[in-house]
């Protein structure tokens, strides 16, 4: 789309969801000229991209993608971000819906400017769900490095002493303890949901472990560990004992392609285990790697050559079959995996150091179904109605996808929006 400053046809458009689909959607959609609200549940823009070392198809990291789409936003006054919001019921038709907004209390202003110095004197901590829960955080947290907007969060745990240590540290006066949550009706033509995805709840996986086991990871908690701004500033090691682990299996479809779990193919986790892959050995060099796995999907040509290249690595071992037990050797924390070589026949055993889960992408409105007049699969995926129209599914709120095709989708749905608000 080109920018056109001229005034387009009549009506704003919402866009659910703050990550790469969302963020695309959003400047698409306000760079032709559309006033567009932009709600993110999360404190901070960036979505599942922003937890990421490196995505594909150029190995960049999120700050690649997600700072030029920041100075975007900050650059479209007709783009209304709102952080810590969740749609609470969508009614009306297409090209006039009202949609009810929660938003949930920040417990600072925009006074702040990021200074941490109420992180300093806070000594409350909680969970840190941005790693997995792998570490923990101050009650006064920034929600990573790239946060956007670049503001602190007060946690609504914190205690009482705290509050009033953040309060007097905070030279800004930014900390605003009497927020309270509210509700807003907001008037759009169209709706995008860009919803993204959850990773698969690993511990519903009975046999595979997670949970039991603490060195089992998923593929996301590894992806996390191996990010700078990770629990362990980048180095993968072993949960159990901060050692570099010799030895690796990666578990693929892990839930997926199962009808106990998620019946689908994720489509990313194969190629995201051959990137996990080249971290691992990157950081460690006489490393052996095995990849357990069903069918090897490297869709297109330039995956299919990531995926050859691996390949000629003779320290990194494929194995077509699925992981099917596991269990922990005594004193040791090693992990033993059993799983059978489909191509031999043979029933194979084996001991690791660390095995990664290549847990699926689930999409998040099948936990969090928007109480909206959509269309589900019944894997929970938003189905497209373009005979109705007015409301559109983008990235994997949609089907699973990488971020290229999210992004590349994104702009397709923000161009049915318009057209929604065009035709009214």
């Amino acid at each position: 789309m080109t920018t056109d400053n001229s005034a387009p046809a009549g009506g704003s458009i919402m866009v659910v969801g703050g990550g790469i689909s969302g963020l695309t959607a959003a400047i698409e959609a306000a760079e032709v000229g559309y006033e567009v609200f932009l709600v993110e549940k999360e404190p901070s823009l960036g979505g599942r991209v922003s937890q990421l070392k490196h995505y594909f198809p150029k190995l960049c990291p999120p700050t690649c993608g997600l700072e030029i789409n920041y100075r975007r936003i900050k650059d479209n006054p007709r783009i209304k971000v709102i952080t810590m919001a969740e749609v609470e019921k969508v009614d009306g038709t297409a090209g006039d819906y009202t949609v009810k907004v929660k938003i949930s209390p920040r417990y600072v202003n925009e006074n702040c400017t990021g200074c941490g110095e109420c992180a300093k004197v806070c000594e409350s901590e909680i969970s840190n769900e941005f790693n997995f829960g792998m570490d923990r955080r101050k009650a006064a947290y920034l929600p990573h490095t790239m946060a956007f907007p670049f503001r602190y969060v007060m946690a609504a745990s914190m205690s009482s002493d705290d509050r009033e240590k953040v309060k007097n540290a905070c030279k800004f006066n930014a900390i605003d303890f009497d927020m309270q949550e509210k509700t807003i009706d907001l008037k759009v033509g169209a709706v995008i949901w860009a919803t993204g995805w959850k990773p698969y709840d690993a511990t519903k996986i009975d046999n595979l472990g997670f949970g039991r086991y603490q060195n089992i990871i998923t593929n996301m908690m590894l992806e996390r560990l191996a990010s700078t701004n990770g629990p362990t500033q980048g180095k993968i090691l072993r949960p159990s004992d901060d050692k570099a682990p010799g030895t690796i299996a990666f578990a693929q479809c892990a839930g997926s392609r199962d009808e106990n779990h998620l019946p689908y193919c994720s489509y990313i986790c194969c190629m995201a285990s051959l990137k996990h892959a080249t971290y691992l050995r990157a950081q460690y060099p006489e490393a052996k790697i095995y990849i357990y796995y069903i069918d090897l999907r490297a869709p297109g040509r330039k995956y299919e050559n990531f995926y050859k290249k691996l390949k000629e690595d003779e320290n990194i071992f494929f194995v077509k079959g699925k992981v099917a037990e596991v269990s922990e050797e005594d004193g040791t924390g090693n992990i033993t995996l059993v799983a059978e070589d489909t191509l031999t026949g043979n029933k194979i055993k084996q001991t690791v150091d660390l095995l990664v889960l290549a847990t699926g992408m689930q999409p998040s409105a099948s936990v969090d179904k928007p109480n909206a007049d959509l269309k589900f699969t019944s894997d929970g995926f938003i189905v497209n109605d373009f005979k109705k129209g007015g409301m559109f599914a983008a990235g994997c709120a949609n089907k699973p996808a990488d971020v290229v095709t999210s992004n590349q989708n994104a702009t397709g749905m923000a161009l049915k929006a318009i057209q929604t608000l065009v035709r009214r």
